[in-house]
C-alpha cells in the first residue's frame, strides 16, 4: 500500500524485452533503497512493482502483459521520468491517501492552463472508470494523490500546486499526454457491497438504505 505522496522523481535506465513481457531497471535517483528488500513493493509512476533485484541507487522490475494492458508502461522507453513511492511502513504518515498501485486504466490530458502558480488540468477518464471519480473525491495519477476539483461526465480537473509540480513530473505533462489512473479504493468496495443486494439477504447486513442512512 502507498499514500500518494512522490518520495523522489527516478528514470528508466533499461527496458529489457523478455520472453513475451519486460523487465525494467529504474534508476531511483535521491530516494534512498536503505532497508529495502527483494521482494519488495515500489510505486513507479503509480504502478505496484516487485522489485527482483536491488542496486544502490536501482532496482529492477519485471512488468507482466497484464500490467502493460492497464499502464502506460507499455510505452516505457529508456530515460523516461517516472515518479516513485516506497511502500507503507507503520511510521509513514498518511498524507495523501490509500493508494493499492493496482492502476484501473490510462487517462489523457485535454487541457491545460495556468491558475496563478498553480496549473489546472482536465483529464478524460476511460468511460468505465467515470462512475468512480466524484467532486471534491481523491484520485492517483501516476503516483499522486490529488483531490478532484470537477467532474463532466468523463472529464474530470485538477489543480496542481507549485510544490507538486516541482517535486513529481506532472510539470512535463501537455495537452495529450497519458496518465496512469487509480480511482478511490472506497468507491470500488461501495459499488460492489451494493452489488451484493441481489444476494440473499442473510449473507449482509449491509443495504443501499444503510449507506445512505450513514452518510454515504
Amino acid at each position: 500500500m502507498f499514500t500518494g505522496i512522490i518520495l523522489a522523481i527516478g528514470k528508466i535506465a533499461h527496458v529489457e524485452a523478455k520472453n513475451g513481457d519486460y523487465r525494467l531497471k529504474i534508476d531511483t535517483g535521491t530516494l534512498s533503497l536503505d532497508g529495502c528488500a527483494l521482494g519488495d513493493s515500489i510505486a513507479v509512476n503509480g504502478v505496484c512493482l516487485t522489485a527482483v533485484e536491488l542496486g544502490q541507487h536501482y532496482f529492477w522490475a519485471d512488468v507482466s502483459n497484464e500490467t502493460l494492458s492497464r499502464t502506460t508502461l507499455a510505452n516505457a522507453s529508456q530515460g523516461s521520468r517516472v515518479n516513485l513511492e516506497l511502500a507503507l511502513t507503520p511510521a509513514t504518515r498518511m498524507g495523501g491517501h490509500i493508494v493499492s498501485g493496482h492502476v484501473d486504466g490510462i487517462g489523457k490530458v485535454i487541457d491545460k492552463k495556468t491558475d496563478a502558480r498553480s496549473i489546472r488540468f482536465k483529464i478524460k477518464a476511460p468511460d468505465d472508470l467515470a462512475r468512480y471519480i466524484a467532486e471534491k473525491g481523491s484520485i492517483c495519477i501516476n503516483g499522486i494523490s490529488l483531490t478532484v476539483n470537477e467532474v463532466d461526465g468523463s472529464v474530470f480537473g485538477i489543480n496542481i500546486v507549485p510544490h507538486t509540480l516541482e517535486k513529481t513530473t506532472l510539470n512535463e505533462a501537455t495537452t495529450g499526454t497519458l496518465v496512469n489512473l487509480e480511482v478511490d479504493l472506497l468507491a470500488r468496495y461501495m459499488e460492489r457491497l451494493l452489488q451484493n443486494e441481489t444476494t440473499p439477504k442473510n449473507s449482509s447486513n449491509i443495504t443501499e438504505a444503510l449507506l445512505r442512512q450513514s452518510g454515504f
